[in-house]
């Protein structure tokens, strides 16, 4: 049934766009990839129609559906036939507000799966955020992981534009291997598109410090201006900004637009956000996946912000999934950076995660500031019950350790779940 869906709608998109001709953005990386995805939006869609994909349509299925312009069927034929019926309209009639710009989120969880995708929706422009080990139960090293992204950038024609990360050697390495005008972004001198100068922005409010966001400086060529971004922690929500300054540049915008129109990005749920906690605690609520690279960056960030008099930082871990071969290593890796950063508690969470908390105490962290869980319910509880005023919280996971589960618990305002946390539609709640 799976081989039939698709196959039905990679013809029906590929008609699609040879009739409506947008130009396709695609992105792709291990970590970043939905960040840049809404930051890229948030920049073009004042000046030009735009569509991105929802949720996680970045396969052979999503991104069809969002070249559509549609959601799943899930397991209903009737809904399934009802998506194929109104392709075919979009192919009899003409909708006028058809997309200019299709901004696509590629992922692969495969060798071929970014061949498939940029087969069927050819790229304008081409993004890549980072490499690094994720997937690796099918890709057996990072050059694999690197082989099979490039592509996103090495089948662009010569008035194409490959944007690129200069801090990460792997994706810098590709600028030689595109005949694409070459955008680079990130925070070293090799960056056409340069963050300068980034803050943590913090305030004291009703007695207790409060983290706002982030803000730095965006600089290209001999401009100069100022970005904040509310609600997040994290230098990954600056590279996406950086990204999409590049992309912004590569469609005639200048920098004082691309700034004012980053105050609309909307940061995706669990990447690195910033929430209120119960008992006047703040969380960093990173939940919806985790990976070697991204792990270790966010602890990074946890060990960077400053708490007040009696705050602790705790880190709640999670496994890390799909990572086959390199799953040991991945997580004493962790629990390295752990031991090595400024973390008051470590809770571990699930059987993988037992290596984490391992590597940290064979790296001399405290054995009582160590504690481990089997699943999320049952650290959660216990999070509940221990956290006070001043802490800082973060909580990251694969997504098959349900880590959300524990901010929900955590949240000040649980109301504000729906829109702010990941994973909170019914489908998910009752698995």
């Amino acid at each position: 049934m799976k081989f039939i869906l698709q196959f039905i709608l990679r013809l029906l998109s590929k008609a699609v766009l040879r009739k409506y001709h947008p130009e396709v953005i695609g992105i792709t990386g291990s970590v970043g990839k939905t960040s840049t995805k809404e930051a890229i939006f948030a920049v073009l869609s004042e000046k030009f129609r735009c569509r991105r994909n929802v949720k996680n349509y970045n396969n052979e299925i999503g991104l069809p559906l969002t070249i559509l312009g549609m959601e799943s069927g899930g397991r209903s034929m009737i809904k399934w036939l009802e998506i194929f019926w109104r392709g075919v309209l979009l192919l009899l009639k003409h909708d006028k507000q058809y997309p200019e710009i299709l901004i696509l989120e590629m992922g692969a969880d495969h060798p071929g799966d970014i061949y498939y995708l940029t087969n069927l929706a050819p790229c304008k422009v081409g993004v890549i955020t980072a490499v690094a080990q994720a997937h690796t139960e099918f890709f057996k090293t990072v050059n694999q992981v690197a082989k099979e992204k490039q592509i996103v950038v090495t089948h662009l024609e010569k008035d194409g534009t490959a944007i690129l990360n200069a801090d990460d050697e792997k994706v810098l390495a590709m600028a030689a291997k595109t005949e694409a005008e070459t955008i680079i972004f990130g925070f070293n001198d090799k960056a056409h598109v340069k963050a300068i100068e980034f803050n943590i922005i913090q305030e004291m409010e009703k007695g207790f410090l409060q983290t706002k966001g982030v803000n730095f400086k965006i600089q290209y060529g001999g401009a100069i201006v100022p970005v904040f971004l509310p609600e997040v922690v994290g230098t990954q929500h600056v590279y996406a900004a950086l990204a999409a300054g590049a992309v912004g540049l590569s469609y005639g915008l200048n920098l004082v637009e691309i700034s004012e129109r980053l105050r609309s990005y909307n940061p995706p749920p669990s990447r690195m956000r910033l929430l209120s906690g119960v008992k006047f605690t703040t969380i960093i609520d990173d939940s919806y996946n985790s990976s070697p690279l991204a792990a270790v960056l966010a602890l990074r960030i946890l060990s960077e912000i400053k708490v007040m008099e009696g705050g602790r930082r705790i880190a709640v871990l999670g496994d890390m999934l799909e990572l086959g071969a390199y799953t040991f290593e991945a997580h004493q890796e962790v629990g390295a950076k752990v031991a090595e950063s400024r973390i008051d508690l470590l809770i571990a969470v699930g059987e993988r995660a037992k290596i984490v908390a391992e590597a940290a105490r064979l790296r001399g962290m405290v054995e009582d500031k160590i504690i481990q869980f089997v699943d999320s319910i049952e650290a959660g509880q216990f999070l509940q019950e221990n956290i006070h005023a001043g802490d800082l919280v973060l909580i990251k996971g694969s997504q098959g350790v349900r880590m959300e589960k524990i901010v929900v618990g955590l949240m000040a305002e649980p109301s504000d779940a729906k829109k702010m946390v990941c994973r909170q539609d019914i489908s998910w709640k009752n698995k």
